[in-house]
């Protein structure tokens, strides 16, 4: 109940705050499409705010009505069914986001072991952030299409440029942790590099790889999203995102930012799960 509390109060008063933007925003217009004999009173207002269309800003019930009836109302591999298109991006994601891991992960192991690395590359590594990732997808998608790599390969190269990041920086940190006095023992007893790597720097680098696989993972469905729009991807949540953009589709832009919003804590979590396995597995506890 500690947990939940905090939790719940912060879910209702956002709840609480939509709505009345949601009134806010759409009030103008609500007014202007009710019945001139009909009652204007606050009341019907705001329900005639909360009931339109093609509102500026849907309520969360209206976003659910229509999740609901995209998801239960369709076949699951119809293009419009939000599960499919969900499905697709969580696969530029996972992919985009073990390769940014694996890479990360090297990268780190890289910079901690050669001084030449941690001097040349690792000033790189920080720069390559600077860069929007806006304009380094187009050239992304380009550049491997002129080698014949199109489809999931120039979005999970872009998911994994953005994710790598973090647990780069992650793992650098935890793989230099070891203390000067653990560090001094182990040479004691004359451990190669080797084992000084597998029985304590990677062990000890845990509790920092746990935390940065969160923010990549939250970044690589950013990515994922990202990705879809110069591909020009007829699916995928970032293809929603385009669609609804383009004719006005408010119910159709909001359903596929919360949809992404889940994926993205469904990966967040899986993440979470790993980490109290391998904590389990050592005898620990979160």
């Amino acid at each position: 109940m500690t947990r939940i509390f905090p939790l719940a109060t912060v879910m209702l008063a956002l709840i609480i705050v939509w709505y009345a933007g949601a009134y806010v925003l759409n009030a103008p217009q609500a007014i202007n499409l009710m019945d001139p004999d009909g009652p204007h009173n606050f009341w019907a207002v705001v329900q005639a705010a909360w009931n339109m269309d093609r509102p500026v800003l849907p309520t969360p019930g209206q976003i659910a009505t229509n999740l609901a009836a995209s998801i239960f109302g369709n076949p699951l591999f119809s293009p419009r069914n939000f599960l499919l298109q969900t499905a697709y991006t969580a696969e530029t994601a996972v992919t985009g986001l073990a390769g940014g891991v694996v890479l990360g992960i090297f990268l780190a192991i890289g910079i901690v072991h050669s001084r030449v690395l941690d001097r040349s590359l690792m000033p790189w590594v920080i720069t390559s952030q600077t860069i929007p990732i806006l304009a380094i997808a187009p050239m992304v998608v380009v550049a491997l299409g002129n080698i014949g790599l199109t489809g999931l390969v120039p979005k999970a190269a872009i998911v994994g440029y953005l994710s790598f990041f973090p647990v780069t920086v992650g793992m650098v940190k935890g793989l230099r942790s070891p203390d000067a006095m653990q560090m001094d023992l182990m040479r004691t007893y004359n451990t190669k590099k080797m084992s000084l790597f597998v029985k304590l720097r990677w062990p000890v680098a845990m509790a920092f790889l746990f935390p940065s696989l969160r923010v990549a993972a939250s970044l690589s469905v950013t990515g994922a999203i990202v990705a879809e729009l110069p591909t020009g991807a007829q699916v995928g949540l970032g293809a929603r995102l385009l669609a609804g953009s383009y004719y006005g589709q408010t119910m159709m832009m909001w359903g596929a930012l919360v949809l992404a919003s889940l994926l993205a804590l469904a990966l967040i979590g899986m993440v979470r799960l790993g980490e109290f396995w391998l904590c389990q597995q050592r005898g620990g506890r979160l």
